[in-house]
This record gives structure tokens, sequence and C-alpha cells, in this order.
């Protein structure tokens, strides 16, 4: 690309998928300017934003004259596309699948789970409360967290990171669910090779300018 991309992401500072955009343009050299959507005061219902994003979901990627972009692995693929380097995906078709495959067990299988709209149904309809939501994100954060590390220890592709020696869209989408029990304070135990994978995320330049910790919003 002969001139840097300028985007608009509409995010909040502890949102897992937001996380995960963040990282993408991160690693592609690409910035954006970010419009907080505040979900603890239900902004994300707001008319004119889900004039943006129908479902009331974060992130939402505008770049001028186009459709916004939502949907996360989305807008992590249509960045890929538009810098392709460092590329979010390996060069042989196995790896692009396993990579994708990584990637949605964390964004399309766990994160769903605990996001605040589950929070409102469970609570408004389901009788939860403070303790019987932790638990309910204990649950399903442990389930997915341990369905990747099994996937992982057992692959001789799993490198450094997830896949390789440079960290790709699985990466991306482990770190985001890593950073959700961080910002809520849950341990998962028995994830050894997601704890070192995480050891090589961590320090990252791109994922450290990512840490919902660093973002405007975030208790201080």
């Amino acid at each position: 690309m002969s001139e840097q991309a300028q985007f608009e992401l509409f995010a909040f500072w502890r949102s897992s998928a937001a996380f995960r955009v963040r990282v993408a343009l991160n690693l592609k050299g690409l910035s954006a300017h970010e419009q907080n959507i505040d979900l603890d005061a239900d902004e994300q219902r707001g008319t004119e934003f889900l004039k943006i994003s129908p479902l009331g979901s974060i992130p939402a990627l505008v770049q001028d004259g186009h459709e916004p972009l939502t949907q996360s692995l989305a807008i992590l693929e249509f960045l890929d596309e538009l810098q392709p380097s460092p590329p979010l995906l390996p060069s042989d078709l196995y790896g692009r699948a396993r990579v994708r495959s990584i990637a949605s067990m964390c964004a399309a299988d766990t994160h769903p789970l605990i996001v605040p709209r589950v929070k409102k149904y469970l609570q408004e309809t389901g009788g939860f409360d403070g303790a019987a939501w932790r638990a309910w994100q204990i649950r399903w954060l442990g389930a997915g967290l341990a369905a990747v590390e099994q996937r992982l220890a057992s692959a001789p592709e799993t490198g450094t990171f997830c896949h390789g020696d440079e960290p790709t869209m699985a990466d991306i989408c482990l770190a985001s669910i890593v950073a959700i029990t961080r910002v809520f304070k849950i341990t998962i135990p028995d994830v050894p090779t997601i704890d070192r994978i995480m050891t090589a995320c961590d320090p990252h330049p791109a994922f450290m300018k990512a840490d919902p910790k660093r973002q405007a919003g975030a208790p201080k």
C-alpha cells in the first residue's frame, strides 16, 4: 500500500472483539480513530449505532465511502487482504484452515457466551445474580480455553505462537479471550501451552498497545 489507510473504530475498552481488531491494526501498521461505545451504559442499543451495527455488536470499522464492517473475524480477514504484510494467516492451505479453526474456537464458540446481551438475558429472565453470572463466565471461558489447550498442546505446528513462530489470527483471538479473563480476574488453570504462548504475546508491541487496561475509559 502506498498510503496508510485511516479508519474509524467503534469500540469499548474491555471488548474482547475490539481488542482483536486493535491488535490487527497495530500489526499491520494501520491507524484508526476510536469512538467509544459504552457497553455498560447500553450505548450499543442506541438508534445511531444500530444503523452502523444492526446487532448492536462491538466492534465496527468504518472507512469513508464504504459500508461499515462488523464481526471481528471478518474485519481481521479484511485487514489481512488490505495489507498483506505481515500476514495473519499462513501461506499453506492446511495452515490457514488450522489458524481459522483456532480463531473460531475463541471468537465464535467461547466469547459469544459471555457478552453483555447474554448477561442481561440471564439476569432478567434466568434469575442470575452476580455469583451465578461469574460461575457462568468461569464455566465457559474455562471450557473454551481447555479445548484450545488440547488442540495446541498436541500439534507439531504449534511453535512460539499458536502456529509457528510469528503471531497469526489464532494468537489474536486467543489473546482476546485471555484478556477478558484478566479483566474479570478469572484464572483458568492447567493451560500450560496457552500460558507459554501468552508470554510471547504479552510483550509484543501490537498486543501491548491493544491491552484493555491501556484504552481510554478503562478503570485506573
